[in-house]
C-alpha cells in the first residue's frame, strides 16, 4: 500500500466566518458523509492534527463538515501511527449504542488526501447552550455547579474551576469513561442551537491503559444515575461478540482494545459510581481549554 499523500503547506484557505455555515439539511447523514463527493474549503489552522473544513455533496444535498485525513496527524509516544481517526470513528459507534447521540455523526473515508475520518460540521452556539465551565474566586462551588480543580490563574492567584451540574455534561462524563478519553478539554464542548450538546475530537481513545483526562470530575465518586445504569447495562450487550457494535468496533480498533472497552463498562456497572482519577496519569488535559 503506498504511503498517503502528505497535506502540502497552503493548500487551503482560512475557514470561513460562523455567519457562512448553511444549516445541516433534512438528509441521511451518515451517508452524506460517506458517499458525498468531498471538496476542501479550509483549514482549522489551531488545532496539533490536520482538520480541514470541508462540503460534501451527495444527490443534490450538501453539508459542511470535518475531514482529518490520517496523512495530517501527528505522531504520539503512547498511540499507534495512523490510527487516530479510526477512533473517532469508534468513539461515534459507542455514543449512537448509548443511544445519547453526544457525537456528530462520523464515518471513516477516502478524501482528498487519503483515509481520514469525516464529521458532521456543527456549529457552536454558546448562548443556547448556557455557561458550561467557569472560574470562580469561591471555596464552594455554589448550585448548579460541580467543583474541579483549584487552579492558579496569574499572580499567584488561585481560582476554582467548575463546570455545570448539567444532564448532558453527565452524559458525556460516562461515554469519556467508557471509550477512556485522554483529551476531554472545553474547547472539545459543543452546545447547539437545537439544545443538543455534542463532544468532538476523540482520536486519544480507547488506550488500554488508564488515559482518562477530563474536565468534567465533578460526579468523580458520586453514584452513577438510573439512567446511566440503563445505557450501561445495554452498551454491554452490545459489546458481546457477534453483537452488531463489536463488529463495527473490531475493525477500527484492537481486540484488546475492545477488550478494554468491555471491562471499563463492567467496572462501572460493578461500582455503580462515577470513576476518580487514578493518580498514575495527569487528571486534567493541558492546555484545559
Amino acid at each position: 500500500m503506498p504511503a498517503p499523500e502528505r497535506i502540502p503547506a497552503g493548500a487551503v484557505t482560512p475557514v470561513p466566518p460562523a455567519d457562512a455555515v448553511t444549516p445541516v439539511p433534512p438528509t441521511d447523514s451518515l451517508t452524506l458523509l460517506a458517499k458525498g463527493e468531498l471538496s476542501v474549503l479550509g483549514q482549522v489552522r489551531e488545532a496539533s492534527n490536520a482538520v480541514l473544513y470541508c462540503e460534501v455533496s451527495h444527490q443534490g444535498e450538501s453539508a459542511k463538515c470535518v475531514y482529518k485525513p490520517v496523512a495530517g496527524e501527528q505522531p504520539l509516544w503512547d498511540f499507534p501511527d495512523g490510527n487516530l481517526a479510526r477512533r473517532e470513528v469508534a468513539s461515534y459507534e459507542i455514543s449512537e449504542a448509548t443511544g445519547w447521540g453526544l457525537i456528530p455523526p462520523t464515518v471513516l473515508r477516502d478524501g482528498p488526501y487519503g483515509e481520514g475520518m469525516c464529521q458532521l460540521w456543527i456549529e457552536g452556539d454558546a448562548e443556547a447552550g448556557g455557561k458550561l465551565l467557569a472560574l470562580i474566586d469561591d471555596e464552594e462551588p455554589g448550585d448548579g455547579w460541580k467543583p474541579v480543580v483549584l487552579a492558579e490563574v496569574a499572580e499567584g492567584r488561585t481560582a476554582l474551576l467548575v463546570h455545570a451540574d448539567d444532564v448532558r455534561l453527565r452524559r458525556l462524563a460516562v461515554l469519556d469513561a467508557v471509550i477512556n478519553n485522554g483529551d476531554r478539554k472545553g474547547g472539545h464542548l459543543l452546545p447547539a442551537g437545537d439544545g443538543r450538546l455534542y463532544g468532538i475530537d476523540h482520536g486519544v481513545s480507547f488506550h488500554v491503559e488508564d488515559k482518562l483526562r477530563t474536565l468534567l470530575w465533578g460526579w468523580a465518586g458520586e453514584p452513577l444515575s438510573a439512567e446511566a445504569v440503563a445505557v450501561l447495562e445495554k452498551l454491554s450487550a452490545q459489546l458481546a461478540d457477534g453483537a452488531p457494535t463489536a463488529t463495527r468496533l473490531a475493525d477500527l480498533i484492537t481486540p484488546a482494545e475492545l477488550d478494554a472497552v468491555r471491562a471499563r463498562v463492567a467496572a462501572l456497572r460493578e461500582s455503580g459510581v462515577h470513576p476518580e482519577p487514578s493518580g498514575q496519569w495527569p487528571a486534567i488535559p493541558w492546555p484545559p481549554v
